[in-house]
């Protein structure tokens, strides 16, 4: 069964110094989602009705990382890494319950920029889609390790 493996974030506290450098992301064991917004306190949340959370693979990750590429929780620019799961096949208009309360829509696959590709200080040609970008539905409180269960795909909503 797929689950949460990693939950990181942007705190609002906290400007970057260096647009080219690391993504700033810290840790979370839990979080608190909210509707049409993103993760609670995080700088990300609320900017863009469609791109709420950013979704990474656990298994995408550690097949990367041979290649040269960090691949440490939020050096991708992720927010919640799902083991079990290749994120990065999901479609726009998937819809994941993550834990027993928030719902995610994916709504685009995630290509990347030039802004990742100065943080990992290699390019992003050949790496395919790199997760998803999904919008929150419901919200809810959510932790590391936390189930994630697809509840309905694009293609069976036709």
């Amino acid at each position: 069964m797929a689950s949460i493996y990693s939950i990181v974030y942007h705190p609002l506290d906290q400007e970057y110094q260096d647009r080219e450098g690391d993504y700033i992301r810290h840790p979370l064991q839990s979080a608190q989602l909210i509707a049409n917004h993103g993760i609670q306190g995080d700088q990300k949340a609320g900017h863009h009705p469609d791109r709420h959370l950013n979704l990474i693979s656990l298994e995408w990750l550690a097949a990367v990382k041979p290649k040269g590429y960090r691949a440490e929780p939020g050096q991708f620019g992720e927010q919640i890494i799902i083991a079990g799961l290749a994120v990065e096949g999901l479609e726009p208009g998937d819809r994941l319950q993550l834990g027993s309360e928030a719902l995610i829509e994916v709504t685009k696959l995630r290509t990347g920029c030039e802004r990742l590709e100065a943080a990992q200080g290699k390019s992003r040609d050949g790496l395919g889609p790199l997760g998803a970008m999904a919008k929150v539905i419901t919200g809810g409180a959510i932790k590391v390790g936390d189930p994630v269960v697809v509840l309905e795909t694009a293609s069976s909503a036709d």
